[in-house]
Protein backbone atom coordinates (compact mmCIF):
# COMPACT_ATOMS: atom_id res chain seq x y z
CA UNK A 1 0.00 0.00 0.00
CA UNK A 2 1.77 3.16 -1.23
CA UNK A 3 -1.05 5.54 -0.15
CA UNK A 4 -4.52 5.49 1.32
CA UNK A 5 -7.29 7.90 0.40
CA UNK A 6 -11.06 7.45 0.58
CA UNK A 7 -12.24 11.06 0.71
CA UNK A 8 -14.21 11.09 -2.57
CA UNK A 9 -17.00 9.05 -4.15
CA UNK A 10 -14.57 7.37 -6.56
CA UNK A 11 -12.64 5.56 -3.80
CA UNK A 12 -11.36 2.38 -5.43
CA UNK A 13 -13.68 -0.62 -4.95
CA UNK A 14 -15.72 1.52 -2.57
CA UNK A 15 -12.94 1.13 0.00
CA UNK A 16 -10.03 3.44 -0.79
CA UNK A 17 -7.26 4.17 -3.27
CA UNK A 18 -4.01 2.46 -2.28
CA UNK A 19 -1.73 2.70 -5.34
CA UNK A 20 -2.93 5.76 -7.23
CA UNK A 21 -6.05 7.87 -6.86
CA UNK A 22 -8.86 7.21 -9.31
CA UNK A 23 -8.90 11.02 -9.54
CA UNK A 24 -5.37 10.88 -10.97
CA UNK A 25 -3.56 11.76 -7.74
CA UNK A 26 -0.21 9.98 -7.46
CA UNK A 27 0.85 8.30 -4.24
CA UNK A 28 3.58 10.85 -3.53
CA UNK A 29 1.12 13.73 -3.80
CA UNK A 30 -1.39 11.87 -1.61
CA UNK A 31 1.27 11.33 1.05
CA UNK A 32 2.41 14.96 0.95
CA UNK A 33 -1.20 16.02 1.43
CA UNK A 34 -1.42 13.82 4.53
CA UNK A 35 1.72 15.39 5.95
CA UNK A 36 0.52 18.90 5.18
CA UNK A 37 -2.73 18.17 7.02
CA UNK A 38 -0.70 16.84 9.97
CA UNK A 39 1.32 20.08 10.22
CA UNK A 40 -1.83 22.20 9.80
CA UNK A 41 -3.16 20.51 12.93
CA UNK A 42 -0.02 21.65 14.76
CA UNK A 43 -0.42 25.19 13.47
CA UNK A 44 -4.04 25.16 14.62
CA UNK A 45 -3.03 23.86 18.05
CA UNK A 46 -0.67 26.80 18.62
CA UNK A 47 -3.04 29.36 17.11
CA UNK A 48 -5.86 28.18 19.36
CA UNK A 49 -3.74 28.95 22.40
CA UNK A 50 -2.83 32.36 21.01
CA UNK A 51 -6.47 33.08 20.17
CA UNK A 52 -7.40 32.82 23.86
CA UNK A 53 -5.17 35.83 24.51
CA UNK A 54 -6.17 37.52 21.24
CA UNK A 55 -2.64 37.06 19.90
CA UNK A 56 -3.60 34.85 16.97
CA UNK A 57 -2.48 35.87 13.50
CA UNK A 58 -4.83 36.51 10.56
CA UNK A 59 -2.25 35.09 8.16
CA UNK A 60 -2.61 31.77 9.95
CA UNK A 61 -6.33 31.64 9.13
CA UNK A 62 -5.61 32.12 5.44
CA UNK A 63 -2.75 29.64 5.42
CA UNK A 64 -4.90 26.99 7.07
CA UNK A 65 -7.94 27.32 4.83
CA UNK A 66 -5.81 27.63 1.69
CA UNK A 67 -3.81 24.56 2.68
CA UNK A 68 -6.96 22.56 3.35
CA UNK A 69 -8.49 23.71 0.06
CA UNK A 70 -5.43 22.47 -1.84
CA UNK A 71 -6.05 18.93 -0.54
CA UNK A 72 -9.64 18.72 -1.85
CA UNK A 73 -10.19 16.12 -4.56
CA UNK A 74 -9.17 17.33 -8.03
CA UNK A 75 -7.75 20.63 -6.78
CA UNK A 76 -3.98 20.23 -6.79
CA UNK A 77 -1.81 17.49 -8.28
CA UNK A 78 1.51 19.34 -8.08
CA UNK A 79 4.08 17.59 -5.90
CA UNK A 80 6.38 20.61 -5.76
CA UNK A 81 3.50 22.81 -4.62
CA UNK A 82 2.83 20.56 -1.63
CA UNK A 83 6.49 20.30 -0.71
CA UNK A 84 6.68 24.11 -0.62
CA UNK A 85 3.49 24.31 1.43
CA UNK A 86 4.86 21.90 4.03
CA UNK A 87 8.09 23.90 4.33
CA UNK A 88 6.08 27.11 4.82
CA UNK A 89 3.80 25.33 7.27
CA UNK A 90 6.75 24.20 9.41
CA UNK A 91 8.17 27.72 9.37
CA UNK A 92 4.81 29.19 10.39
CA UNK A 93 4.36 26.61 13.14
CA UNK A 94 7.81 27.49 14.50
CA UNK A 95 6.85 31.18 14.49
CA UNK A 96 3.69 30.39 16.45
CA UNK A 97 5.66 28.31 18.95
CA UNK A 98 8.00 31.26 19.57
CA UNK A 99 5.02 33.59 19.86
CA UNK A 100 3.49 31.35 22.53
CA UNK A 101 6.72 31.34 24.51
CA UNK A 102 7.04 35.12 24.24
CA UNK A 103 3.50 35.48 25.59
CA UNK A 104 4.26 33.13 28.50
CA UNK A 105 1.64 30.66 27.29
CA UNK A 106 2.23 27.43 29.13
CA UNK A 107 3.07 24.55 26.80
CA UNK A 108 3.45 20.90 27.83
CA UNK A 109 7.01 19.68 28.39
CA UNK A 110 6.42 16.97 25.85
CA UNK A 111 4.84 18.57 22.80
CA UNK A 112 2.43 16.57 20.64
CA UNK A 113 4.11 15.19 17.54
CA UNK A 114 2.09 17.44 15.23
CA UNK A 115 3.42 20.44 17.17
CA UNK A 116 7.04 19.32 17.28
CA UNK A 117 7.96 17.10 14.30
CA UNK A 118 10.31 18.59 11.75
CA UNK A 119 11.55 17.62 8.33
CA UNK A 120 13.29 19.32 5.45
CA UNK A 121 13.20 17.00 2.44
CA UNK A 122 10.47 15.59 0.24
CA UNK A 123 11.56 12.11 1.26
CA UNK A 124 11.08 12.95 4.94
CA UNK A 125 7.70 14.51 4.20
CA UNK A 126 6.51 11.44 2.32
CA UNK A 127 7.84 9.06 4.96
CA UNK A 128 6.03 10.93 7.72
CA UNK A 129 2.73 10.33 5.95
CA UNK A 130 3.06 6.60 6.63
CA UNK A 131 2.90 7.38 10.36
CA UNK A 132 0.19 10.06 10.35
CA UNK A 133 -2.12 9.17 7.46
CA UNK A 134 -5.76 8.14 7.69
CA UNK A 135 -5.07 4.57 8.80
CA UNK A 136 -3.02 5.75 11.80
CA UNK A 137 -6.37 5.87 13.63
CA UNK A 138 -6.97 2.16 14.26
CA UNK A 139 -10.58 2.21 15.53
CA UNK A 140 -12.65 2.35 12.33
CA UNK A 141 -15.59 4.21 13.91
CA UNK A 142 -13.37 6.89 15.44
CA UNK A 143 -11.47 7.08 12.14
CA UNK A 144 -14.73 7.43 10.24
CA UNK A 145 -16.02 10.28 12.38
CA UNK A 146 -12.68 12.08 12.44
CA UNK A 147 -12.47 11.95 8.66
CA UNK A 148 -16.09 13.05 8.31
CA UNK A 149 -15.23 16.14 10.36
CA UNK A 150 -12.01 16.76 8.43
CA UNK A 151 -13.77 16.51 5.07
CA UNK A 152 -16.46 18.86 6.30
CA UNK A 153 -13.76 21.30 7.40
CA UNK A 154 -12.13 21.02 3.95
CA UNK A 155 -15.46 22.07 2.46
CA UNK A 156 -15.62 24.96 4.94
CA UNK A 157 -12.14 25.99 3.86
CA UNK A 158 -13.11 26.15 0.19
CA UNK A 159 -16.07 28.43 0.79
CA UNK A 160 -14.17 30.54 3.33
CA UNK A 161 -11.46 31.18 0.74
CA UNK A 162 -13.94 32.38 -1.89
CA UNK A 163 -15.52 34.73 0.66
CA UNK A 164 -12.09 35.96 1.78
CA UNK A 165 -11.18 36.82 -1.80
CA UNK A 166 -14.21 39.12 -1.87
CA UNK A 167 -13.36 40.77 1.44
CA UNK A 168 -15.65 38.75 3.71
CA UNK A 169 -14.41 36.82 6.71
CA UNK A 170 -15.68 35.50 10.01
CA UNK A 171 -13.26 34.82 12.85
CA UNK A 172 -15.68 32.40 14.50
CA UNK A 173 -15.54 30.19 11.40
CA UNK A 174 -11.73 30.27 11.34
CA UNK A 175 -11.60 29.50 15.05
CA UNK A 176 -13.92 26.54 14.59
CA UNK A 177 -11.96 25.14 11.65
CA UNK A 178 -8.79 25.14 13.69
CA UNK A 179 -10.49 23.82 16.82
CA UNK A 180 -12.04 21.00 14.81
CA UNK A 181 -8.69 20.03 13.30
CA UNK A 182 -7.17 19.81 16.77
CA UNK A 183 -10.18 17.87 18.05
CA UNK A 184 -9.50 15.12 15.50
CA UNK A 185 -6.21 14.46 17.33
CA UNK A 186 -7.85 14.14 20.74
CA UNK A 187 -9.24 11.07 22.45
CA UNK A 188 -12.89 11.93 21.93
CA UNK A 189 -15.67 9.39 22.34
CA UNK A 190 -18.04 8.53 19.51
CA UNK A 191 -20.87 10.68 20.87
CA UNK A 192 -18.51 13.66 21.22
CA UNK A 193 -17.38 13.24 17.63
CA UNK A 194 -21.00 13.02 16.45
CA UNK A 195 -21.67 16.32 18.24
CA UNK A 196 -18.59 17.82 16.55
CA UNK A 197 -19.84 16.57 13.19
CA UNK A 198 -23.16 18.39 13.60
CA UNK A 199 -21.32 21.50 14.78
CA UNK A 200 -19.31 21.32 11.58
CA UNK A 201 -22.61 21.41 9.70
CA UNK A 202 -23.72 24.46 11.68
CA UNK A 203 -20.61 26.32 10.56
CA UNK A 204 -21.26 25.03 7.06
CA UNK A 205 -24.50 27.01 7.05
CA UNK A 206 -22.64 30.06 8.36
CA UNK A 207 -19.84 29.92 5.79
CA UNK A 208 -22.28 29.48 2.91
CA UNK A 209 -24.29 32.44 4.18
CA UNK A 210 -21.04 34.42 4.37
CA UNK A 211 -20.13 33.52 0.80
CA UNK A 212 -23.65 34.24 -0.42
CA UNK A 213 -23.38 37.73 1.07
CA UNK A 214 -19.93 38.20 -0.46
CA UNK A 215 -21.15 37.18 -3.92
CA UNK A 216 -24.41 39.12 -3.93
CA UNK A 217 -23.05 42.30 -2.33
CA UNK A 218 -20.22 42.34 -4.87
CA UNK A 219 -21.97 41.19 -8.03
CA UNK A 220 -25.71 41.56 -7.32
CA UNK A 221 -28.38 38.90 -6.85
CA UNK A 222 -28.40 36.21 -9.56
CA UNK A 223 -31.14 36.64 -12.14
CA UNK A 224 -32.95 34.16 -14.33
CA UNK A 225 -30.66 34.01 -17.36
CA UNK A 226 -30.42 32.17 -20.65
CA UNK A 227 -26.81 31.18 -21.31
CA UNK A 228 -25.44 30.57 -24.79
CA UNK A 229 -23.71 27.20 -25.29
CA UNK A 230 -22.45 27.93 -28.78
CA UNK A 231 -19.27 29.77 -29.84
CA UNK A 232 -18.24 32.72 -31.95
CA UNK A 233 -15.21 33.43 -34.13
CA UNK A 234 -12.70 34.96 -31.70
CA UNK A 235 -9.74 33.50 -29.79
CA UNK A 236 -10.82 32.67 -26.27
CA UNK A 237 -10.02 31.62 -22.70
CA UNK A 238 -12.01 28.95 -20.86
CA UNK A 239 -12.32 29.56 -17.12
CA UNK A 240 -13.17 26.67 -14.82
CA UNK A 241 -13.57 26.18 -11.08
CA UNK A 242 -15.54 28.36 -8.68
CA UNK A 243 -13.77 31.62 -7.80
CA UNK A 244 -15.78 34.65 -8.93
CA UNK A 245 -13.04 37.13 -8.01
CA UNK A 246 -10.77 35.40 -10.51
CA UNK A 247 -13.58 35.67 -13.05
CA UNK A 248 -13.85 39.40 -12.41
CA UNK A 249 -10.10 39.97 -12.76
CA UNK A 250 -10.00 37.99 -16.00
CA UNK A 251 -12.98 39.79 -17.54
CA UNK A 252 -11.54 43.20 -16.69
CA UNK A 253 -8.16 42.34 -18.21
CA UNK A 254 -9.56 40.75 -21.38
CA UNK A 255 -11.92 43.63 -22.12
CA UNK A 256 -11.01 45.26 -25.43
CA UNK A 257 -8.31 42.69 -26.26
CA UNK A 258 -10.32 40.74 -28.82
CA UNK A 259 -10.19 37.67 -26.56
CA UNK A 260 -13.50 36.10 -25.54
CA UNK A 261 -14.16 34.33 -22.25
CA UNK A 262 -16.24 31.17 -21.81
CA UNK A 263 -17.21 29.51 -18.55
CA UNK A 264 -16.79 25.81 -17.90
CA UNK A 265 -18.60 23.48 -15.50
CA UNK A 266 -19.05 25.10 -12.06
CA UNK A 267 -18.21 28.57 -13.39
CA UNK A 268 -21.45 28.56 -15.42
CA UNK A 269 -23.39 30.51 -12.71
CA UNK A 270 -21.14 33.55 -13.22
CA UNK A 271 -23.49 34.39 -16.10
CA UNK A 272 -26.35 34.85 -13.64
CA UNK A 273 -24.79 37.81 -11.78
CA UNK A 274 -25.75 41.33 -12.99
CA UNK A 275 -22.19 42.64 -12.63
CA UNK A 276 -20.88 40.20 -15.24
CA UNK A 277 -23.62 40.85 -17.79
CA UNK A 278 -21.94 44.10 -18.88
CA UNK A 279 -19.04 42.19 -20.43
CA UNK A 280 -19.93 41.50 -24.06
CA UNK A 281 -16.93 39.21 -24.43
CA UNK A 282 -18.32 36.82 -21.76
CA UNK A 283 -19.78 34.72 -24.53
CA UNK A 284 -21.31 31.65 -22.92
CA UNK A 285 -20.63 28.25 -21.37
CA UNK A 286 -18.49 25.66 -23.12
CA UNK A 287 -18.93 21.98 -22.48
CA UNK A 288 -20.36 20.01 -19.61
CA UNK A 289 -19.38 18.76 -16.17
CA UNK A 290 -15.72 18.62 -15.14
CA UNK A 291 -15.10 14.97 -16.00
CA UNK A 292 -15.70 15.50 -19.73
CA UNK A 293 -12.83 17.96 -20.03
CA UNK A 294 -10.43 15.38 -21.44
CA UNK A 295 -12.43 15.31 -24.68
CA UNK A 296 -13.80 18.86 -24.68
CA UNK A 297 -10.60 20.80 -23.92
CA UNK A 298 -8.93 19.45 -27.05
CA UNK A 299 -11.63 21.10 -29.12
CA UNK A 300 -11.70 24.42 -27.28
CA UNK A 301 -8.29 25.30 -28.81
CA UNK A 302 -7.56 28.18 -26.39
CA UNK A 303 -5.98 28.23 -22.92
CA UNK A 304 -7.87 26.93 -19.89
CA UNK A 305 -7.72 28.59 -16.46
CA UNK A 306 -8.43 26.49 -13.36
CA UNK A 307 -9.33 28.68 -10.42
CA UNK A 308 -10.06 25.83 -8.00
CA UNK A 309 -10.74 22.10 -8.03
CA UNK A 310 -12.30 20.12 -10.92
CA UNK A 311 -9.00 19.31 -12.66
CA UNK A 312 -8.57 15.99 -14.47
CA UNK A 313 -4.84 15.43 -15.09
CA UNK A 314 -4.48 15.14 -18.89
CA UNK A 315 -2.96 12.11 -20.51
CA UNK A 316 0.62 12.44 -21.69
CA UNK A 317 -0.46 12.66 -25.33
CA UNK A 318 -3.24 15.21 -24.73
CA UNK A 319 -3.05 18.13 -27.14
CA UNK A 320 -4.13 20.74 -24.60
CA UNK A 321 -1.60 20.12 -21.80
CA UNK A 322 0.49 23.17 -22.61
CA UNK A 323 -2.65 25.32 -22.60
CA UNK A 324 -3.47 24.71 -18.90
CA UNK A 325 -3.06 27.46 -16.32
CA UNK A 326 -3.78 27.21 -12.58
CA UNK A 327 -4.20 29.74 -9.82
CA UNK A 328 -5.13 29.89 -6.14
CA UNK A 329 -5.21 26.54 -4.34
CA UNK A 330 -5.21 24.61 -7.63
CA UNK A 331 -2.11 23.10 -9.17
CA UNK A 332 -0.95 20.66 -11.83
CA UNK A 333 2.55 19.56 -12.65
CA UNK A 334 3.66 21.23 -15.88
CA UNK A 335 0.90 23.86 -15.81
CA UNK A 336 1.66 27.58 -15.59
CA UNK A 337 0.63 28.84 -12.17
CA UNK A 338 -0.61 32.43 -11.84
CA UNK A 339 0.45 33.98 -8.55
CA UNK A 340 -1.90 35.20 -5.84
CA UNK A 341 -2.91 38.84 -5.42
CA UNK A 342 -0.58 41.09 -3.47
CA UNK A 343 -1.32 44.32 -1.63
CA UNK A 344 -4.94 44.36 -2.78
CA UNK A 345 -4.04 44.34 -6.47
CA UNK A 346 -5.62 42.10 -9.11
CA UNK A 347 -4.01 38.92 -10.36
CA UNK A 348 -1.92 39.30 -13.49
CA UNK A 349 -3.55 37.33 -16.31
CA UNK A 350 -1.47 38.91 -19.09
CA UNK A 351 0.38 35.67 -19.87
CA UNK A 352 -2.79 33.65 -20.49
CA UNK A 353 -4.32 36.50 -22.50
CA UNK A 354 -1.30 36.69 -24.81
CA UNK A 355 -1.40 32.90 -25.12
CA UNK A 356 -5.05 33.06 -26.17
CA UNK A 357 -4.27 35.52 -28.97
CA UNK A 358 -2.00 32.92 -30.57
CA UNK A 359 -4.65 30.18 -30.54
CA UNK A 360 -7.35 29.14 -32.98
CA UNK A 361 -10.96 29.92 -32.16
CA UNK A 362 -13.03 27.34 -30.24
CA UNK A 363 -14.67 24.50 -32.14
CA UNK A 364 -18.41 24.45 -31.62
CA UNK A 365 -19.56 21.28 -29.85
CA UNK A 366 -23.20 22.19 -29.23
CA UNK A 367 -25.62 25.05 -29.72
CA UNK A 368 -28.61 26.60 -28.02
CA UNK A 369 -29.15 27.93 -24.53
CA UNK A 370 -29.54 26.72 -20.96
CA UNK A 371 -31.39 28.59 -18.23
CA UNK A 372 -30.32 29.22 -14.64
CA UNK A 373 -30.01 31.93 -12.04
CA UNK A 374 -32.67 30.86 -9.56
CA UNK A 375 -30.91 31.65 -6.30
CA UNK A 376 -33.09 32.57 -3.32
CA UNK A 377 -33.76 36.21 -4.31
CA UNK A 378 -34.99 35.21 -7.76
CA UNK A 379 -37.13 32.39 -6.37
CA UNK A 380 -38.63 34.74 -3.77
CA UNK A 381 -39.64 37.00 -6.66
CA UNK A 382 -41.63 34.02 -7.97
CA UNK A 383 -42.87 33.05 -4.50
CA UNK A 384 -46.53 33.86 -5.04
CA UNK A 385 -46.62 31.90 -8.28
CA UNK A 386 -44.85 28.92 -6.66
CA UNK A 387 -47.10 28.92 -3.58
CA UNK A 388 -50.20 29.08 -5.77
CA UNK A 389 -48.90 26.21 -7.89
CA UNK A 390 -48.34 24.08 -4.79
CA UNK A 391 -51.73 24.92 -3.28
CA UNK A 392 -53.54 24.22 -6.54
CA UNK A 393 -51.74 20.90 -7.00
CA UNK A 394 -49.97 22.04 -10.17
CA UNK A 395 -46.71 21.29 -8.32
CA UNK A 396 -46.91 18.06 -6.37
CA UNK A 397 -43.35 17.87 -5.12
CA UNK A 398 -39.91 19.44 -5.32
CA UNK A 399 -36.82 17.27 -5.73
CA UNK A 400 -33.50 18.62 -4.51
CA UNK A 401 -31.00 17.08 -6.91
CA UNK A 402 -28.02 19.27 -6.02
CA UNK A 403 -24.44 18.10 -5.68
CA UNK A 404 -21.66 16.84 -7.91
CA UNK A 405 -21.37 14.99 -11.15
CA UNK A 406 -18.82 12.26 -11.81
CA UNK A 407 -17.61 9.92 -14.49
CA UNK A 408 -18.88 6.49 -13.46
CA UNK A 409 -21.60 4.96 -15.62
CA UNK A 410 -24.06 4.52 -12.75
CA UNK A 411 -24.54 8.31 -12.65
CA UNK A 412 -26.79 7.90 -15.70
CA UNK A 413 -29.32 7.19 -12.95
CA UNK A 414 -29.74 10.93 -12.37
CA UNK A 415 -30.54 11.64 -16.01
CA UNK A 416 -33.08 8.82 -16.07
CA UNK A 417 -34.52 9.96 -12.75
CA UNK A 418 -35.04 13.50 -14.08
CA UNK A 419 -36.56 12.20 -17.32
CA UNK A 420 -39.02 9.98 -15.48
CA UNK A 421 -40.13 12.52 -12.86
CA UNK A 422 -43.85 13.29 -13.26
CA UNK A 423 -44.68 16.53 -15.06
CA UNK A 424 -46.07 18.03 -11.82
CA UNK A 425 -42.67 17.95 -10.08
CA UNK A 426 -39.83 20.49 -10.01
CA UNK A 427 -36.08 19.91 -9.65
CA UNK A 428 -34.13 22.23 -7.33
CA UNK A 429 -30.42 22.01 -8.13
CA UNK A 430 -27.01 23.55 -7.52
CA UNK A 431 -23.56 22.27 -8.38
CA UNK A 432 -22.37 20.36 -11.43
CA UNK A 433 -24.87 17.53 -10.85
CA UNK A 434 -27.21 19.61 -13.02
CA UNK A 435 -25.28 18.70 -16.16
CA UNK A 436 -27.02 15.32 -16.01
CA UNK A 437 -30.36 16.97 -16.86
CA UNK A 438 -30.09 20.74 -17.41
CA UNK A 439 -30.22 20.34 -21.19
CA UNK A 440 -33.25 18.05 -21.20
CA UNK A 441 -36.53 19.49 -22.56
CA UNK A 442 -38.37 19.22 -19.23
CA UNK A 443 -40.51 22.32 -19.81
CA UNK A 444 -42.21 24.39 -17.13
CA UNK A 445 -45.27 24.51 -14.87
CA UNK A 446 -47.23 27.68 -15.46
CA UNK A 447 -44.05 29.58 -16.29
CA UNK A 448 -42.04 28.02 -13.45
CA UNK A 449 -39.08 26.09 -14.92
CA UNK A 450 -39.02 22.42 -13.99
CA UNK A 451 -35.27 22.75 -13.39
CA UNK A 452 -34.57 25.57 -10.94
CA UNK A 453 -30.79 26.05 -10.97
CA UNK A 454 -29.47 28.04 -7.99
CA UNK A 455 -25.85 28.00 -9.16
CA UNK A 456 -22.62 26.48 -7.82
CA UNK A 457 -22.35 23.79 -5.13
CA UNK A 458 -21.96 26.51 -2.47
CA UNK A 459 -25.27 27.95 -3.68
CA UNK A 460 -26.95 24.94 -2.11
CA UNK A 461 -27.38 27.52 0.65
CA UNK A 462 -30.06 29.09 -1.55
CA UNK A 463 -31.94 25.81 -1.62
CA UNK A 464 -31.90 25.71 2.19
CA UNK A 465 -33.11 29.32 2.36
CA UNK A 466 -35.89 28.52 -0.11
CA UNK A 467 -36.96 25.51 1.96
CA UNK A 468 -37.01 27.57 5.17
CA UNK A 469 -39.05 30.27 3.43
CA UNK A 470 -41.59 27.72 2.19
CA UNK A 471 -41.82 26.30 5.72
CA UNK A 472 -42.68 29.79 6.94
CA UNK A 473 -45.20 30.45 4.14
CA UNK A 474 -47.02 27.18 4.72
CA UNK A 475 -46.84 27.69 8.49
CA UNK A 476 -45.23 24.34 9.16
CA UNK A 477 -43.46 23.37 12.36
CA UNK A 478 -41.01 20.98 10.73
CA UNK A 479 -38.97 21.53 7.57
CA UNK A 480 -39.45 17.83 6.82
CA UNK A 481 -43.21 18.39 6.36
CA UNK A 482 -42.54 20.29 3.15
CA UNK A 483 -43.24 18.60 -0.21
CA UNK A 484 -39.49 18.34 -0.81
CA UNK A 485 -37.47 15.17 -1.39
CA UNK A 486 -33.66 15.05 -1.37
CA UNK A 487 -31.91 12.88 -3.95
CA UNK A 488 -28.38 14.25 -3.98
CA UNK A 489 -25.34 13.17 -5.98
CA UNK A 490 -22.02 13.65 -4.22
CA UNK A 491 -18.38 13.49 -5.24
CA UNK A 492 -16.02 15.45 -3.01
CA UNK A 493 -15.61 17.33 0.25
CA UNK A 494 -17.69 20.40 -0.58
CA UNK A 495 -20.62 18.05 -0.99
CA UNK A 496 -19.80 16.72 2.48
CA UNK A 497 -20.15 20.15 4.10
CA UNK A 498 -23.41 20.74 2.21
CA UNK A 499 -24.74 17.46 3.60
CA UNK A 500 -23.65 18.32 7.15
CA UNK A 501 -25.20 21.78 6.78
CA UNK A 502 -28.54 20.26 5.80
CA UNK A 503 -28.38 17.86 8.76
CA UNK A 504 -27.66 20.75 11.12
CA UNK A 505 -30.81 22.47 9.82
CA UNK A 506 -32.83 19.40 10.75
CA UNK A 507 -33.36 18.03 7.24
CA UNK A 508 -33.93 14.29 7.27
CA UNK A 509 -34.32 11.45 4.78
CA UNK A 510 -31.60 12.65 2.42
CA UNK A 511 -30.60 10.07 -0.17
CA UNK A 512 -27.01 10.07 -1.41
CA UNK A 513 -25.61 8.46 -4.51
CA UNK A 514 -24.39 6.87 -6.55
CA UNK A 515 -22.77 5.23 -3.50
CA UNK A 516 -22.56 6.06 0.18
CA UNK A 517 -19.15 7.44 1.26
CA UNK A 518 -16.40 4.86 1.73
CA UNK A 519 -15.24 6.75 4.82
CA UNK A 520 -18.45 5.87 6.68
CA UNK A 521 -17.87 2.78 8.78
CA UNK A 522 -20.88 0.44 9.10
CA UNK A 523 -21.58 1.70 12.63
CA UNK A 524 -21.32 5.38 11.68
CA UNK A 525 -23.50 4.79 8.63
CA UNK A 526 -26.10 3.20 10.92
CA UNK A 527 -26.03 6.24 13.22
CA UNK A 528 -26.76 8.48 10.21
CA UNK A 529 -29.49 6.14 9.00
CA UNK A 530 -31.19 5.77 12.38
CA UNK A 531 -30.98 9.42 13.45
CA UNK A 532 -31.28 11.26 10.14
CA UNK A 533 -32.79 8.79 7.70
CA UNK A 534 -29.76 8.94 5.39
CA UNK A 535 -30.19 6.49 2.54
CA UNK A 536 -28.68 5.44 -0.75
CA UNK A 537 -30.19 4.99 -4.19
CA UNK A 538 -31.42 1.83 -5.90
CA UNK A 539 -33.28 1.73 -9.23
CA UNK A 540 -34.98 4.76 -10.77
CA UNK A 541 -38.49 3.26 -10.84
CA UNK A 542 -38.24 1.93 -7.30
CA UNK A 543 -36.84 5.20 -5.92
CA UNK A 544 -39.46 7.27 -7.70
CA UNK A 545 -42.20 5.18 -6.14
CA UNK A 546 -40.61 5.62 -2.71
CA UNK A 547 -40.16 9.40 -3.06
CA UNK A 548 -43.67 9.96 -4.39
CA UNK A 549 -45.46 7.98 -1.68
CA UNK A 550 -46.03 11.22 0.26
CA UNK A 551 -47.86 13.78 -1.86
CA UNK A 552 -48.90 17.35 -1.15
CA UNK A 553 -52.26 17.54 0.53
Amino acid sequence: MSMFCFQCQEAAKGIGCTIKGVCGKTSDVANLQDTLLFVLKGISWYNEKLRVQKLNLAKVDKFVFDGLFSTITNANFDKESFSKRIIKALQLRSELHSRCLAANIQLPKSLPDFAAWNGSTVEEFEYKAKEVGILSTENEDIRSLRELVIYGVKGLAAYAEHAWNLGKSNDDIFAFMQRALVATTEDLAVDELVTLTLETGKYGVEVMALLDAANTETYGNPEATKVNIGVRNNPAILISGHDLKDMEDLLQQTEGTGVDVYTHSEMLPAHYYPAFKKYDHLVGNYGNAWWKQTEEFERFNGPILFTTNCIVPPKSNAGYTERIYTTGASGLEGAIHIADRKDGKTKDFSKIIEHAKRCETPEQIESGEITGGFAHAQVFALADKIVDAVKSGAIRKFFVMAGCDGRIKSRDYYTQFAEQLPADTVILTAGCAKYRYNKLPLGDIGGIPRVIDAGQCNDSYSLAVIALKLKEVFELNDINDLPIAYNIAWYEQKAVIVLLALLSLGVKNIHLGPTLPAFLSPNVANVLIENFGIGGITEVERDLEMFLETSVS
